[in-house]
């Protein structure tokens, strides 16, 4: 049974003519350029970040105006082509989290001036919460969803080179090592995301948007293999209660859903994982004698203090809470590594159920990912064969990708050994997926992780640090069981 019911787990679900995954920025922004050459009629961005000195084709070298940079690219479209909407839709960061990035993407208003690009700053969210929505979508024909922003500090291959000068900055100091997934749709899928920008366009700038004129035309990148043909795709929110905005919390009730229907395989790889709720979940499921495996890839340790301080002790809680759970050995919680040892940031939130469904989206396993901040997320049932072949080898490509190994060869050692985690054991040989350290330093950090400080479920426990904890108990056990009854029906 697929766990995409619209009104529950998914706002609506909708066909792809072709499905795609990216995996890594060096492929989405290849993608991207390509998709941007094609536009006719719209292009629509939403971003909790974005800097548009980003550049599509970094070469190691850091000039004064690098034409690969795609401000300079929406400039020039908006320039050459009179009937092409371009408008931008970027959170209105506050200030430390602005000033962490050079004030961007504040200063790319001035930037935009007195080009034809709109580049709006929206602030339409709770106090303390953000817009963390990624999506590009181009003449409602063709989207990106996926969990990196176009940001100057986003780009890697997938061989997470050390030492690779191509993440170079323009500070010309180079960024570490990054891991990202974005998935592409079209056909009504890709119309259904522009509905969803063009609705946010209204709350957050105010202004009502028609849907662009159809010009005709494919704006599927050329070199891009599909990867499913005539996908269902899920299309799942989470919105807080605010004002007259009312609560969508579709992302959660799908991970429930995912969760309590799996059978042999969880794969998680995220930037952080801090939800009771989803541990909870999962602790359920390690006591069964013949439930599924799990496997968790996040940040060893996570680049800002803040986070550290916050997410990562709390991480720690939540991961010793699975390994008292894990009484059948099927839990394994890793965080790789490049070749020479210096950390990956994972920053993808994507993740797969028994070669079964598959989803890239926005958010992150913690609180506010589930109540606080604004999230988008895209989910594929792989119901035929053909399906389910495609969604194992993204995983298997994937997980191959950190240990330096090929998708084929880790689609062996999971048919030869019998499941994931064997197969990760069996190609690990250089440790490049190692054992994530869940262990927490003194009272502040005890503190931190029970009542999950900087991380609100919802608006209304945002300043009740106090409430926090019991909400998140009783949530977790409604929440559970309720999955657990859709999943049964």
């Amino acid at each position: 049974m697929t766990p995409l019911v619209p009104g529950e787990t998914c706002w609506r679900v909708e066909p792809a003519d072709r499905v795609a995954f990216l995996v890594d920025n060096e492929a989405y922004f290849t993608a991207l350029y390509a998709a941007l050459q094609k536009a006719r009629r719209s292009i629509l961005i939403l971003g909790w970040g974005f800097d548009p000195r980003t550049r599509l084709f970094p070469d190691g070298h850091e000039g004064p105006a690098d034409p690969d940079e795609v401000g300079r690219i929406l400039q020039r479209l908006a320039l050459e082509r009179p009937d092409l909407d371009i408008r931008l839709l970027i959170w209105k960061s506050a200030l430390p989290i602005s000033a962490s990035q050079e004030f961007f993407p504040h200063k790319a208003r001035s930037w935009f001036k007195d080009s034809r690009v709109d580049f709006r700053l929206d602030d339409q969210v709770p106090l303390g919460a953000c817009h963390h929505q990624k999506l590009v979508v181009i003449d409602d024909r063709l989207a990106f969803v996926g969990g990196g922003d176009i940001s100057v500090d986003r780009w890697d291959s997938p061989r997470h080179l050390d030492g690779d000068r191509r993440r170079i900055m323009p500070s010309h100091l180079f960024h570490a090592p990054r891991h990202e997934v974005t998935m592409m749709v079209d056909g009504a899928a890709a119309r259904a995301l522009g509905e969803h920008a063009r609705e946010r366009w209204r709350r957050g700038a105010g202004e009502q948007l028609d849907p662009p004129e159809d010009a005709g035309g494919d704006p599927w990148p050329d070199h891009v293999p599909a990867h499913l043909i005539g996908g269902k795709i899920g299309i799942a929110r989470t919105t807080p209660a605010w004002r007259d905005q009312p609560a969508h919390d579709e992302i959660l009730r799908l991970t429930l859903a995912s969760i309590a229907g799996a059978r042999h395989t969880i794969y998680l790889e995220n930037q952080y994982f801090t939800s009771p709720i989803v541990t909870e979940a999962l602790a359920r499921r390690l006591g069964e004698p013949d439930g599924p495996e799990v496997v968790l890839v996040t940040t060893g340790h996570s680049p800002s203090w803040f986070d550290r301080l916050t997410m990562d002790n709390t991480r720690g809680a939540m991961v010793w809470r699975l390994r008292s759970a894990d009484i059948f050995g099927r839990f394994r919680a890793f965080q790789p590594k490049t070749a020479a040892g210096s950390k990956i940031i994972v920053h993808s939130k994507t993740s797969v159920f028994d070669d079964a469904l598959v989803r890239v989206g926005s958010a992150n396993l913690n609180n506010r990912s589930f109540g606080f901040d604004t999230e988008l997320e895209l989910a594929v049932a792989c119901d035929q064969d053909e399906a389910r072949r495609q969604a194992a080898a993204f995983l298997n490509r994937v997980v191959g990708h950190f240990l330096a190994q090929t998708g084929d060869a880790v689609a062996k050692a999971r048919a030869e050994r019998g499941g994931l985690i064997a197969a990760i054991d069996a190609l690990n040989r250089e440790g490049r997926l190692a054992p994530l350290d869940p262990s927490r330093r003194g009272p502040l950090a005890e503190f931190i992780a029970a009542f999950h400080v900087g991380d609100p479920s919802c608006p209304s426990d945002a300043m009740r640090l106090g409430r926090r904890r019991r909400r998140l108990i009783a949530q977790a056990h409604a929440l559970n069981d309720a999955a657990g009854r859709l999943t049964k029906a």
